[in-house]
């Protein structure tokens, strides 16, 4: 049975640090706290791990997972191009709750799922997520749920939702404490499209409305952002 491992505790931390790190390396799961809802995390770079972490949440491939990136120069590095609209969108809400959908850049050797040739990034702001992503490099990161039902908040909800499909759980306390609770409002991050103003046929599109809002976000595009419209998306992190 997989151990919740109390970060508030330092040898909780240490020794929950350690074992996520070598159950990412073995291409396992492991659920950690980000800054808007709970994740499971995989390895990007393993087609196995990103496999179990859709098996774990009863997804299909055709919802790929975002990947949580330690820094803002990974941006460069997965994407194939990074419209200017777009650092600055990554300079006034990174690390925090915005998801940007971009071209992947063709070097890559991953298999997220069915992608179309893109990359859901996002740098989150938890000091434990960070500090996983730093020694792990990108992972594959879900909202720690089964599909259909809420994301998990707490370590023990997620436990209670994925059990043993998990190796290590990360307990960080309640996630999404730092944003202002709207009721009706998504919890998870506000994923933004940017392909179109990548390739230069359009603007910026808002996929699923979250933690960051719609006037946030204008305030540093302008109209670059075309006007949201609602979304079906299922939550991540």
């Amino acid at each position: 049975m997989a151990t919740i491992y109390d970060c508030s505790v330092e040898s909780d931390l240490l020794t929950g640090m350690r074992l996520a790190r070598a159950a990412i390396g073995r291409g396992e799961l492991v659920v950690i706290p980000t800054d808007t809802v709970y994740g499971v995390a995989a390895d990007a770079f393993s087609p196995a791990a990103v496999q179990r972490l859709l098996d774990a949440k009863g997804r299909g491939r055709q919802s790929p997972p975002p990947v949580l990136v330690p820094g803002i120069p990974t941006l460069a590095a997965l994407a194939e191009h990074v419209p200017a609209e777009v650092d600055a969108l990554v300079q006034a809400f990174w690390p925090g709750g915005l998801t940007i959908v971009l071209p992947a850049a063709p070097s890559l050797v991953w298999d997220l799922g069915e992608t179309r040739g893109t990359v859901a990034l996002r740098m989150p702001q938890d000091r434990i997520a960070l500090e996983l992503l730093s020694e792990t490099g990108p992972l594959a990161v879900s909202s720690a749920n089964l599909t259909g039902h809420p994301a998990a908040r707490t370590a023990a909800e997620a436990e209670g939702m994925l059990g043993d499909s998990i190796s290590v759980y990360l307990d960080g306390g309640e996630a999404g404490t730092g944003y202002e609770r709207v009721e009706g409002k998504d919890s998870s991050s506000t994923i933004v499209d940017a392909t179109a103003l990548a390739s230069g046929s359009g603007k910026l599109r808002i996929l699923r409305h979250g933690v960051i809002s719609a006037e946030q976000l204008r305030e540093v595009v302008g109209d670059a952002l075309a006007d949201p419209e609602p979304a079906e998306t299922p939550s991540d992190a």
